[in-house]
Parts: C-alpha cells; sequence; structure tokens
C-alpha cells in the first residue's frame, strides 16, 4: 500500500490489476490441451470469485499431483464511447490441479505465476505480493456507473474540465469524455480528426470511501469554471 501523503496522482501497475480484477465482467480462460472458454460474470460476482490465487510452490517442492498451466485473460474496455475503448489488458499465469470446469459451482484454486499488465504506455509485470499489498481501489466497481452518469446526464459540463489543463491542449478538438476515474483522479480522452489524446486530472486528494467521488468531481469543476481563460477549443 502507498503513503497518499506522497502526492501520488495515478494508480500503480498493481492497483489497475486489481481493479481490472475486480471489476471484470468476463475473463478468456486458456488451458494447455483445451479450447478457450470465456467466463462472464452472470451473478454479481468478481471473476476472482471463480478462480483464487494462491503462492507458487516453494523451490524443489515436489507438486502434490497433476498441474495444468493456464492463462486467465482480461480486457479492460472504456464505460464511455470513446474512440478505441479498450484501455488495457491483463493476463495472468497460472497452474490449476485440473482443467477449469466453468460448471463448478466451487472457486478454483490457481497456483500463481505472473500477471502481466498492459497499456498505451507499455507493459509491467506484477507479481501476487504487489497484488496482495494493494488495498482496492473504492470506485473499481463503480466507475462504469459513475461515468456513464457524467457523460449522459451532464455530458455538457465535461468540456469545461479542459480549462484545468496545463499547458493547454492545441485547438481543433472535435470532442472529449472521460476515459477512466480511480481513487487519484480522472482521465480524459481528448479526440481530434483522426488522432486523441488522453489528460489525467488528479483530484486533490485521494478517495478512500465511494462517496466521496461525486465531491471530487465537482471540485474539479468548480475549478475549471473558476479558470480565467474561457475554452475556445471545441469546433
Amino acid at each position: 500500500m502507498r503513503p497518499f501523503t506522497s502526492r501520488v496522482t495515478q494508480p500503480t501497475p498493481a492497483e489497475r490489476v486489481l481493479s481490472i480484477l475486480t471489476a471484470a465482467h468476463s475473463m478468456t480462460v486458456v488451458s494447455d490441451g483445451h479450447e478457450p472458454v470465456e467466463v462472464h460474470r452472470l451473478d454479481g460476482t468478481a471473476a476472482m470469485v471463480h478462480i483464487h490465487l494462491h503462492e507458487p510452490a516453494e523451490p524443489g517442492s515436489e507438486p502434490t499431483g497433476p498441474r495444468v498451466p493456464v492463462r486467465l485473460e482480461f480486457t479492460d474496455i472504456a464505460p464511455t464511447p470513446v474512440r478505441d475503448r479498450m484501455r488495457a489488458r491483463v493476463t495472468v499465469t497460472g497452474l490449476l490441479s485440473a482443467p477449469y470446469d466453468t460448471e463448478s459451482a466451487e472457486s478454483t484454486c490457481m497456483e500463481f505465476g505472473q500477471a502481466v499488465y498492459e497499456d498505451h504506455r507499455g507493459r509491467a509485470f506484477v507479481t501476487l505480493d504487489a497484488l496482495q499489498e494493494t488495498d482496492p481501489d473504492p470506485l473499481a466497481t463503480g466507475e462504469a456507473g459513475m461515468l456513464t452518469h457524467l457523460v449522459d446526464e451532464h455530458g455538457e459540463l465535461v468540456p469545461l474540465l479542459v480549462r484545468l489543463m496545463q499547458p493547454q491542449p492545441e485547438k481543433g478538438v472535435t470532442r472529449v469524455l472521460p476515459l477512466g476515474m480511480d481513487r487519484y483522479g480522472v482521465t480524459l480522452r481528448l479526440e481530434y480528426p483522426g488522432t486523441h489524446r488522453d489528460v489525467r486530472l488528479p483530484f486533490a486528494k485521494p478517495i478512500v470511501r465511494l462517496d466521496q467521488a461525486g465531491p471530487q468531481i465537482h471540485a474539479l469543476l468548480t475549478a475549471a469554471r473558476r479558470a480565467s481563460h474561457h475554452n475556445q477549443l471545441l469546433t
């Protein structure tokens, strides 16, 4: 867990991985010698309720039975209608004692190998220790609803947030939409003809409870309205 006093403005790869695993509606399970299996979350539980991770075997220890290499694949899709909605991919590899059974009502135990987080900035490897030391983001499961509400009910206010960008972006923006939100801030996507740019707006302080999200968004909007210059970017 990172100290909030360090003025962190965006999540670590471990925090992003944990958020994606917590909020995922589906995952693809790929086992050696078997067809990929799509597992959809239909019961209101996180994907990790279906498979739980545990420490890898100690070096030199003998396995108690056959183990099946497995790969869990997750795709993080923006909840808003931005251009290029895929935000990140997460791949978790490990070992199972038997092929994954989609009909099983019990959580399957998976010996953790590694987790890989990939987004437009590159790739990061995340250990099980890092995941276990990370606190769940309080917005992980509520982010989609909050962002779609912001766009559907208050979409005219979103472009105001561009006033907080320093330096101001180049002219020619055709649309501004929220791309993501976490405990540390909001990411906007500025769309131009044929391209786009993402901008991070940090909150004054990290959110620790879901009910703090609304006031933090209002604080950003208030600051934007008070900005001395006028937004002339949208065409």
